[in-house]
Parts: C-alpha cells; structure tokens; sequence
C-alpha cells in the first residue's frame, strides 16, 4: 500500500511472481520460435517437422522451468536435497507429489497460457488501486499534451509542420503490452506498471529524433502543469503501518528464543492421592526445539517443599521438532498451606548451560 501510493502498481510490474515468470516463458518462447511476426507466421502455417519441434521444444521448457519451481516452492517445507533424492527414488510421501505435481502444473498454466488473464480476472489487486491511486501517484502515462493529435509522418518532419503532436500512432505501445490495453486512452486498471510501452515508445522516439519521454512515469498533477508532492497524509499513514510491521518482526527476531516450554495442566482430574497418601497433579510438558542442533533437557520442579517429579527427568529434543511428555508431580498433603499453589518447571539443557526454559503452572490439592 506504501509503495503503491508513492509509485502505483511497480510491485505487479517487477516482483510479482505471476509477470516474472510470464516474461521468463516469453523469453523462452522467443528464444526457440522468434519475434512475435516469426511467431505468428508459425502459428498459422501447417503440420511439419520444424513446428512440432519448435512447439515441443518449448512446451519441454516451460515444463522443466514449472518443475523446478515447483521443486523450489515445496522444498520451503520439505528439505531440498532430501525432496530430489526421495522423489526420484520413488521414496518421498504422497503430499511431497501431490505439492511438486499441483505447483509445477500452476506455473505452467499460469505463465505459459493464462498470463496476463490472471492479472485480468484473478488478481484482486487491481481493484486496489483506484483506491490507493491519488492525483501525486507516479504511474506509467501517456502525455496528451504533447502527443496529439496523433498521426503518421516522415522522418525529420516537425510535427508542428503538420499540426501534429508527437505520437506517430505507430501502435508499438499497444503491442507490447502484456494486457493489451492502449496506455494513449488514460489510466486504466488492467495495467500493472511494467513499462514495456515507455520502452517500446522511447525507441520509436529515437528513430523519430524526438524527445524521449512522450509515455512516462509521471502524476496526474505533473501532466496538469501542477506541482507533484511526493509525500502526502496517506503516505505517511501507510508508511508508519509498515514501520511498525518491520519494527515487531526486527523485535521477534532479537527476543528470539532457541527453544520454548508450555506446560498444559490435565484438567480432566484435579487432583489425585497415590499410595503414599500423596497429592498428585499430572501435566504435559510441549518442548519446541528452534534450534540447528539436538538439545536434551533435564527437567526439575520447584515451588512446594517435597515437592518430587514422578515421571522422567531428562528429554531429548531433535532439531526443529516438538515433543510433548507427560509428567506427574506429587506433593505431601501437609506441605500445601492453599488449594491452588504455584510451581515452576525448569529444563536445562546439557549442552548449553546458558538455555535455561522455566514456565509456571498450578498445583492443585484437597481444600484446607
């Protein structure tokens, strides 16, 4: 929303993953069939060898490129040279296919034959940026005042000679446009802000000896003779949203822990006397390890004189796993002065004596 205020649709132009990939495909397929004339001449021709293996040839491509996608997207959650090994082999789990199957196939449709029909008819953020959009929001334009009248002419012709603008109305902008819209008729919300029409019009320029410019990231103010601010209310609303965003996630980071304990107290039954004449109180302790290594953990309870752990006292656990161990505590019934009583547990790790996991919980016995 920030950036989209300041400078329109730039993340749909450059980063979005639906244009990356789409231009990757168009790079390839130019690549293995040609210029866009070349491509359509191909389309229209006849069955021969050469279309089938220039067609093919392309379709493989796009296929390897949608699989290593889809290799990459699922390796986020299924460790990378485990993911290759064990699909290849035939050994990874039916999810692990499914997910490499289902992205690949998405990346193909996608960026292969859908293209601009998602930004079209799928993405919901175009329909943002009428909302965002204000007169100061520099965006991909066309500047009428000096473009029209429009008209072809020869080089090295004023256009002022002709009582003509600058535009040749050569229709190089409409071409190139991955939505297929005429920048020349105004803002419109199929464009993403890619900017092939300024380049493709830049050059056209060139040839023209003309200025550059004539399409243009500009504002609507600036088109107008006005002066553009580049910071206004909404900017700085947006802006502080966004600071306090990265502010909570650099502060998680910092206080970040590499492991947690959460103890969850049975409350199936309150409390219970074993054949000692003893109280007990049964919990589950859930240990989540972030760390890179294994850490094993001995476990202690304090807070109530006497107070005994029944169960195991150590816990080993793996890197990134939580494990859940359910523990039982007793207490002599004439050490409890109240019916609820505060405890700690506390896991020390032995291989780091600095990670040190304490978390309260409640004991409770007989009323008194």
């Amino acid at each position: 929303f920030f950036i989209t205020t300041l400078f329109g649709r730039v993340w749909c132009g450059y980063t979005c993953p639906q244009t990356v990939w789409t231009f990757i495909f168009m790079w390839v397929e130019e690549r293995i069939e040609g210029s866009r004339n070349k491509r359509m001449k191909l389309d229209k021709a006849p069955r021969s060898a050469e279309k089938i293996a220039k067609k093919s040839a392309k379709h493989s491509a796009w296929l390897l490129i949608a699989l290593a996608t889809g290799l990459t997207f699922v390796g986020y959650f299924y460790p990378i040279r485990e993911l290759i090994t064990d699909l290849f082999t035939l050994q990874a789990n039916g999810w692990a296919y499914f997910w490499v199957a289902f992205f690949t196939a998405a990346t193909y449709l996608n960026a292969g034959w859908l293209r601009e029909q998602v930004c079209l008819y799928m993405c919901p953020y175009a329909r943002f940026q009428s909302v965002m959009f204000d007169p100061d929001t520099r965006v991909v334009s066309y500047d009428p005042n000096r473009g029209e009248p429009r008209g072809g002419r020869k080089k090295g012709i004023e256009p002022s000679e002709l009582g003509l603008g600058d535009c040749i109305d050569c229709g190089q902008c409409v071409q190139v446009c991955p939505t297929g819209i005429d920048i020349r008729d105004g803002l419109q919300y199929e464009c993403i802000g890619c900017a092939l029409c300024i380049d493709a019009c830049d050059e056209i320029m060139d040839k023209m000896e003309y200025p550059r410019g004539l399409i243009r990231y500009t504002t609507e103010n600036e088109l107008e003779g006005k002066t553009s601010k580049l910071m206004r209310p909404r900017t700085f609303g947006y802006g502080l949203v966004l600071l306090l965003m990265v502010g909570a996630i650099v502060f998680t980071i910092a206080t970040r822990v590499p492991a947690q304990l959460d103890v969850l107290r049975d409350r199936g039954a309150l409390f219970s006397f074993n054949g000692e004449g003893r109280v007990e109180n049964t919990y589950t302790l859930k240990v989540a390890n972030m760390s890179e290594v294994p850490q094993t953990f001995t476990i202690s309870v304090s807070g109530l004189e006497g107070i005994r752990l029944l169960t195991e006292n150590t816990l080993t656990v793996a890197s990134s796993e939580n494990r859940a161990l359910p523990t039982v505590v007793d207490v002599a019934p004439e050490k409890l002065s109240e019916s609820n009583n505060a405890i700690v547990f506390t896991l020390e790790s032995q291989s780091d004596e600095s990670l040190v996991l304490e978390t309260e919980s409640r004991f409770v016995g007989p009323n008194r």
